[in-house]
């Protein structure tokens, strides 16, 4: 099927005939739903803590004595985030002014409010230049190239003594809940090839200030997304297609591809947040309280897992076999199958063994993206997923009836817990749902493809992992997605 350079490029990216046939295939037979059994709410499936309980387990978390780390996404471009503006360029009249009512021209009369107005301002002369060539010297490679700069490079806050990217924003939040024992505050950022230099460049010349003024030191590492996770592109016929030198198409497989990242940390937990997820500094005080929550309930639960697991290596008891299943259906939320009797042991113990992860989730207030599910696995088992969207079939009228009753949204706030109880890694691989993905259409130089998306990072590839849910307050939820929200008060006022 394949020609010798065909094989020999597909090798050179760290990938195999065995893994490209395999998704051309999956393009071919499309991805089943999951079967939506209800939203995960209040009622089941979603953890409330009373102000006692919140203290607790913050006062577990003060005690940890091993390694903690915070796990960044940081590679998406900030192309997206000034859709708006790329449209006002476009649509321009012919002296270079922006019409009255467009979202553009909104931008350009409040400009002097962002965080960047100061650079900005020391590439063009307002008074002198058209709108057009405002937004171009923001956005465009001769000018600032916000275009073209990762979304963590981007100032995000307006300070008196300087302007801090989303990237220095999750430095501090990291000296506020993830300092080891040895001083250290621990990061892992997930960068793109090419803006692995900037990222690394900022960190440096700038180590010294963040270690002054937050009183702590760093260790900070890159990581980045493998060649070997990138998917092969097909034309609508589902046909392999090549670019002008003759060399198949391969996309990046969406977030999901970083499980082979988290699963090179070798830390005791994990911090997984998004990189545009950051307010203020003076109004992080729920998120550095909620996060110290989040683990310290992780390590308590953590706890009676491997306690559970010591057990089952024992004598088999009636009693322990009943109270373990009351801790599966009422902790982890998880309705077992039935099994024979001669293997229930080591069913129970192979659904306890497994990395395991506590994600807060948000009311939802109307924001776009994945909420919390309780959905049927294969195996007959109910147990807490997070859904995007393109995974439930909003076709059928009963699972649309049980989307429409979710209450929740998810932040992506996960800490998690990734040894076993013998102390041993999990290798992570092991717990992806391979038909969890999804096929979408982009385009590439104007022309329609088919994409393969691996199951998310936070969805399938974590959807064989004990799963916890928690409410947390919309406070701790303050994403950037246009350039509009950095105009929210979470990211311009100063706390009262």
């Amino acid at each position: 099927m394949f020609s010798k350079d065909e094989i020999k490029q597909i090798e050179e990216r760290g990938s195999s005939i065995e893994k490209v046939q395999s998704q051309l295939l999956q393009f071919e037979s499309g991805f089943g739903m999951l079967e939506v059994v209800a939203p995960a709410t209040t009622k089941r499936g979603i953890k409330l803590f009373s102000k006692n309980e919140q203290a607790e387990y913050v006062n577990r978390y003060s005690k940890f004595k091993g390694e903690v780390c915070k796990f960044v996404p940081a590679s998406g471009a900030a192309t997206r985030m000034f859709k708006d503006l790329y449209d006002g360029i476009n649509n321009t009249e012919s002296n270079g002014r922006l019409k009255e009512n467009s979202t553009a021209k909104k931008f350009l009369k409040e400009l002097h409010k962002y965080p960047f107005y100061k650079e900005l301002e020391q590439q063009v002369d307002f008074d002198r230049v058209s709108d057009k060539e405002i937004l171009e010297a923001l956005l465009l490679e001769d000018g600032m190239a916000y275009g073209n700069l990762p979304k963590g490079l981007i100032k995000f806050h307006k300070y008196q003594e300087r302007a801090k990217t989303a990237f220095e924003e999750q430095i501090y939040e990291a000296s506020k809940y993830a300092v080891n024992s040895d001083g250290v505050a621990k990061l892992v950022i997930s960068v793109s090839q090419e803006h692995l230099p900037l990222f690394k460049r900022t960190f440096e010349e700038n180590l010294h200030y963040y270690e002054k003024e937050y009183k702590c030191s760093f260790d900070i590492s890159f990581t980045v997304q493998k060649p070997s996770t990138d998917t092969i592109a097909v034309d609508l016929k589902n046909n392999p297609i090549k670019d002008s030198r003759g060399k198949f198409v391969f996309r990046p497989g969406g977030h999901g591809a970083l499980i082979e990242n988290l699963n090179d940390i070798a830390f005791d937990l994990v911090i997984v947040k998004n990189i545009d997820n950051v307010a203020k500094e003076e109004l992080t005080i729920d998120t550095v309280w909620w996060k110290k929550v989040l683990l310290g309930y992780l390590l308590d639960i953590q706890e009676k897992i491997f306690a559970y697991l010591h057990a089952l290596n024992g004598e088999k008891s009636e009693e322990l076999i009943l109270e373990v299943k009351h801790f599966i259906k009422t902790t982890l939320c998880i309705d077992l199958p039935e099994v024979p009797e001669q293997i229930e042991k080591e069913f129970l113990s192979s659904r306890l063994n497994r990395p395991l992860r506590v994600c807060g989730m948000v009311k939802n207030l109307g924001e776009p993206g994945g909420g919390p599910f309780l959905v049927r696995d294969d195996d007959g088992a109910v147990t807490l997923q997070i859904l995007e969207s393109a995974q439930i079939d909003t076709e059928n009228s009963v699972v649309k009836e049980i989307v429409e009753k979710a209450t929740h949204f998810n932040p992506v706030d996960l800490v998690c817990a990734l040894k076993d109880y013998k102390g041993h890694k999990f290798d992570l691989s092991r717990y992806v749902d391979p038909e969890s993905g999804f096929i979408s259409i982009k385009s590439i130089e104007g022309v329609s493809v088919k994409a393969l998306e691996l199951p998310g990072l936070w969805n399938g590839a974590m959807s064989r992992w004990n799963t916890i849910f928690v409410e947390v307050p919309i406070t701790t939820f303050t994403p950037v997605k246009t350039v509009f929200d950095l105009l929210r008060p979470e990211h311009t006022a100063f706390a009262h």
